[in-house]
C-alpha cells in the first residue's frame, strides 16, 4: 500500500494491494490490477519476493533464516520443517531446507539466463530490462506463480517456443516437487530405486500433460480467437503451454476468456487435479487423484487391497485422499454458489475463476477485476485454504488429534 509500490499518485486500495499480497504468497497468479502497469519496480519487486517466500514455503523460508542466525535447528523448528517438507525423518532436515533452496535457485538462474538473452537478443530489450524479464519470469514460472510483466501475459509470445518452453519446462519442474526432484538426482538411472511418490508424481505428471495437449489443441483447433489462425506446430505449441499452465502455473499464451466452454471444462479438471505434493504447485495434487484411481480399479477388480506398482497401499492414505477430495468438492461447490449469488456471471466462468483460485492456478476468464468486494474477499479465502491445503486447514480447526478408546460394531449400508 505504499505510495512507492505504485507509479501514480497515492498508493494502492486495501483490497487490491491484500489481493495481490495473497495471491502471490499464494502462488495463484490472480489479478485485480495489471501487473506491468500499476505496480512500481518497488511494488513488482514485493511480488516477486512473496512469490519466492510462499514457493518455497514459510516454514521452509524460516527454517533457513533460523539457520542462517543460529547455525542451528530445535527441534520444535526441525519438526516444522519436516512437515512443510514432506520429510519422513528429522536428521536429514537441515540438509534438505539448504538443498530445496540450493535447487531452486539453480534451476531460477538457468531459466532466467535463457530467457534474458532471448529479451535482450531476440526482442532488443535494454540489458537492464531484458535480466529483470528475465529473472522475473523465472521465479514467477518455477513457483507456479504465474505473474507476468506484460499486459497481455504472454500473448504476445505464444509463437516463441524460446520464451514458451523454458517458462514451461520450470513450471514443469516445480510441479513435480521436491521429494521428486531429489530422488531423481539420485537414482535417475535407476527407476527400481524409486519410491511410490515419484512413480505416482511421473506418470500423472506425463498422463496428463499429453492428454492435457491433446485435448485442448483439438477443441481450439479451429476456434477463430485463439488457435484457429495459427499454423499446426504453432497449434500444438499453444496446446502444449495452456496445458502445462493449467497445472496450477497460471501463463496463458491465449485469451482464456475466448476460450470454448469445453477447454474451459477440461483446464478446470487439470487445475483441480494440479501437481506434485511438496512443491509449488497447488490442486488436490496428482498422488490423491493417482491414490483414487487405483482404489477404484481394486474395487472394480474386486481386489482385496490396493496395490500401486508393486506396493500395497496404506488403508490411512485411501482416507486421506477421499477426505482431500470430498473437502476440495465442497470448498469448490460452495464458492461457486456463493458467487452465482452475488452475480450474474455465467457458472462455467464462476467455476473456472473458483477452482483457478483454490488450486493456486491463476487462470482467469478475465472476471476477477470486476467481482464486488465480497466476492474477491471469496477468492483470497480459497488462495490461502488452497495453499495450506484441505486437510491441513481442517486439522487446523481441529487443533488436536481425539484418540478412541473403544471401536463400534461393524455394519454395512447398501452402497448404490
Amino acid at each position: 500500500m505504499l505510495p512507492i509500490a505504485t507509479p501514480g499518485p497515492g498508493g494502492a486500495s486495501v483490497l487490491d494491494a491484500m489481493f495481490t499480497a495473497t495471491s502471490a504468497v499464494c502462488v495463484t497468479g490472480l489479478i485485480v490490477v495489471d501487473t506491468a502497469t500499476q505496480w512500481s519496480a518497488f511494488g513488482q519487486v514485493v511480488i516477486l519476493l512473496l512469490i519466492q517466500v510462499g514457493g518455497l514455503g514459510i516454514m521452509t523460508f524460516a527454517s533457513v533464516i533460523g539457520l542462517a542466525v543460529m547455525r542451528k535447528l530445535s527441534l520444535r523448528s526441525r519438526i516444522t520443517a519436516a512437515a512443510e517438507a514432506k520429510s519422513v525423518g528429522l536428521d536429514d532436515v537441515k540438509g534438505l531446507v539448504l538443498g530445496v533452496v540450493r535447487m531452486s535457485l539453480v534451476i531460477e538462474a538457468c531459466v532466467a539466463l535463457l530467457l534474458s538473452l532471448r529479451f535482450l537478443l531476440g526482442y532488443g530489450e535494454p540489458l537492464g530490462r531484458a535480466v529483470w524479464l528475465g529473472v522475473f519470469h523465472s521465479v514467477s514460472s518455477f513457483n507456479n506463480a504465474g505473474f507476468a510483466l506484460f499486459s497481455d501475459n504472454l500473448i504476445s509470445f505464444a509463437t516463441d517456443p524460446f520464451i514458451c518452453l523454458p517458462i514451461a519446462a520450470a513450471v514443469i519442474l516445480g510441479g513435480l516437487g521436491f521429494p521428486v526432484i531429489v530422488q531423481l538426482r539420485r537414482h535417475v538411472r535407476t527407476p527400481r530405486l524409486w519410491n511410490m511418490n515419484t512413480r505416482l508424481v511421473l506418470a500423472g505428471t506425463l498422463i496428463l500433460l499429453v492428454g492435457g495437449t491433446v485435448y485442448l489443441t483439438a477443441v481450439e483447433w479451429s476456434n477463430p480467437a485463439t488457435l484457429g489462425p495459427l499454423d499446426w506446430p504453432d497449434k500444438l505449441l499453444v496446446g502444449f503451454f495452456q496445458s502445462v499452465q493449467a497445472r496450477t502455473a497460471g501463463f496463458n499464451s491465449v485469451d482464456t476468456g475466448a476460450m470454448d466452454s469445453a477447454s474451459l471444462l477440461g483446464t478446470d479438471i487439470l487445475m483441480l487435479i494440479g501437481g506434485g505434493p511438496a512443491g509449488t504447485a497447488g490442486g488436490i495434487k496428482i498422488t490423491t487423484f493417482g491414490v483414487l484411481f487405483f482404489i477404484l480399479l481394486a474395487e472394480v477388480r474386486g481386489d482385496t487391497a490396493v496395490n500401486v506398482f508393486g506396493k500395497r497401499l496404506s488403508r490411512a492414505v485411501h482416507r486421506q485422499a477421499i477426505t482431500i477430495v470430498l473437502l476440495a468438492v465442497a470448498v469448490v461447490i460452495a464458492s461457486t454458489a456463493a458467487l452465482m449469488v452475488m452475480t450474474e456471471i455465467s457458472m462455467d466462468k464462476l467455476l473456472f475463476e473458483v477452482i483457478s483460485a483454490f488450486g493456486t492456478v491463476g487462470l482467469s476468464t478475465g472476471i476477477t477485476a470486476g467481482l464486488p468486494v465480497p466476492g474477491q474477499i471469496i477468492l483470497m479465502l480459497l488462495m490461502f485454504i488452497g495453499r495450506l491445503g484441505p486437510v491441513t486447514f481442517a486439522s487446523a480447526l481441529a487443533l488436536r488429534e481425539r484418540p478412541a478408546t473403544y471401536e463400534l460394531p461393524k455394519e454395512r449400508p447398501i452402497i448404490g
